[in-house]
């Protein structure tokens, strides 16, 4: 299971052991790795990103990040990570505290967490507004972005 941990980062399944707010490129891939094949990737306003499918679930990470004119560095290390169910429910469990935000139609999961969320947590609802999509985990907290 995947273990959302709101200021921290996420524990990933097994012992693969946790993605940690800061921590650089290397280790995070090598974490990644021993659960699925890491991809490289991009993402605007970041020196570095990378993407991995598990069970159902696709992982997308990135760190380094710039302010949106690329004129001053906001998070050294790893700054994002996202996290998006391919199916429903997906074969692997993600759970913030003890919720498991893909398994439960959208309003249970909403009705069941604390509100607000905690700092840095977003949640995107699926097109049909039936299940929540994905989670994104932010090292320090920005402005909200609509849903």
């Amino acid at each position: 299971m995947f273990e959302v941990l709101p200021g921290v980062g996420l524990r990933l399944p097994g012992r693969a052991g946790t993605l940690r707010f800061g921590m650089d490129e290397r280790p995070a891939q090598w974490a990644v790795a021993t659960l699925a094949d890491v991809r490289e990737g991009w993402a605007c306003g970041a020196g570095w990103s990378f993407g991995a499918r598990y069970e159902g679930v696709t992982l997308e990470v990135h760190g380094n990040t710039w302010d949106r004119y690329g004129r001053y560095a906001e998070c050294a290390g790893l700054a994002a990570l996202t996290l998006t169910a391919e199916c429903r429910p997906a074969a692997q469990p993600v759970v913030l505290g003890d919720i498991d935000l893909f398994g439960h139609p959208a309003a249970e999961v909403r009705a069941a967490l604390p509100s607000p969320l905690p700092p840095g947590v977003r949640l995107r609802t699926a097109p049909d507004g039936a299940f929540i999509a994905a989670v994104r985990l932010d090292a320090a907290e920005r402005s909200p972005l609509p849903e």
